[in-house]
């Protein structure tokens, strides 16, 4: 396991503090691990994106989630301070006090929304951008994800929608999973997740509960945060992230995404790599939203193509 040679908290403002913490060569190229979600937190197994030798990583915690305080399984903790802006501005005050000039952006699912607003808002400081199962806060993909989808699994859907019989289900769950009431909360939070899990269930060497497997308040961080962010488009225009694509000119990028993905379909990767002139498009034949064999070398390939040019320091 590798183990972060230096971690703290940082004050972000809003009374928010974000965890962050640094792994393998504080001489390498710096490389930011943007989670997915939102709302998930990091775990040590996302350390191993990053070859010890070549790369600096960082990881962080985004506002609400894992390690980072206030916690959003608190009912109490305001929900109007965590925004996709204030993550990203999160995220450059996060480099800043890391001392970084630029960095090699990486993520998956919900951290590819995250990694083009920044790198949209700020390509002066981005030097490469590795992404799979591509996001882009639109909210047709949040409308896919959940009601679209209801056509593959009508019974399961029945029960999710069953909380929410009337009106948008979306924002209907962003306010039941923000109820004081810890019965109310807590049943939204768990058909949140089951729904999720029911909707990757059929992938290659699914597993199983993906996303019911936490713990407690990281359920209900994540169930709260998403439901907040897709109930709100994630304070983007519609289609902002793919039509501002140009913007991400001279900005090396790959994207990895699975044929087989039911959460995000392919085609948000395709449009995006129609938009952005130096990304590189790889799809995945065998694979859907979860990490697999074929995922981690298509990743691991990327990064080694951009670790190329790193010289390796004692």
């Amino acid at each position: 396991m590798i183990e972060p040679y230096d971690h703290g908290l940082l004050d972000v403002g809003d009374g928010n503090r974000v965890y962050w913490e640094t792994c393998g060569n504080p001489d390498g190229k710096p490389a930011l691990f943007v989670h997915g979600g939102p709302g998930t937190g990091c775990n040590p197994n996302m350390r191993a994106a990053f070859d010890e030798q070549r790369f600096r990583g960082v990881l962080f915690d985004q506002r609400g989630s894992g390690r980072s305080t206030p916690h959003a399984s608190d009912p109490a903790v305001d929900m109007s301070v965590n925004t996709t802006w204030h993550l990203v501005e999160d995220m450059e005050r996060l480099r800043e006090h890391l001392g970084i000039d630029k960095w090699l952006l990486y993520g998956g699912s919900w951290g590819c929304t995250l990694i083009l607003a920044y790198a949209q808002r700020h390509p002066e400081r981005v030097s490469e951008i590795v992404m799979s199962a591509v996001t882009s806060g639109r909210r047709t993909e949040s409308d896919w994800l959940y009601r679209g989808a209801a056509r593959f699994f009508p019974e399961e859907y029945a029960r999710f929608r069953a909380l929410v019989p009337t009106g948008d289900v979306i924002a209907g769950y962003a306010s039941l999973t923000s109820s004081p009431d810890d019965e109310v909360r807590l049943r939204a939070v768990h058909e949140w997740c089951r729904w999720e899990d029911t909707v990757v269930s059929l992938e290659p060497a699914a597993k199983p509960n993906m996303y019911s497997d936490k713990d407690p308040d990281g359920l209900v961080a994540f169930a709260r945060i998403t439901s907040h962010y897709c109930a709100n488009g994630a304070w983007l225009e519609e289609g902002q992230l793919i039509r501002d694509a140009h913007l991400l000119a001279g900005i090396p990028g790959v994207l990895v995404h699975g044929r087989l993905d039911l959460s995000c379909p392919f085609d948000t990767a395709w449009e995006l790599a129609q938009r952005w002139p130096d990304a590189e498009l790889v799809p995945l034949r065998n694979t859907g939203h979860q990490v697999t064999d074929e995922r981690r070398l298509a990743m691991r390939t990327a990064m080694e193509k951009f670790s190329a040019d790193v010289s390796i320091r004692p």
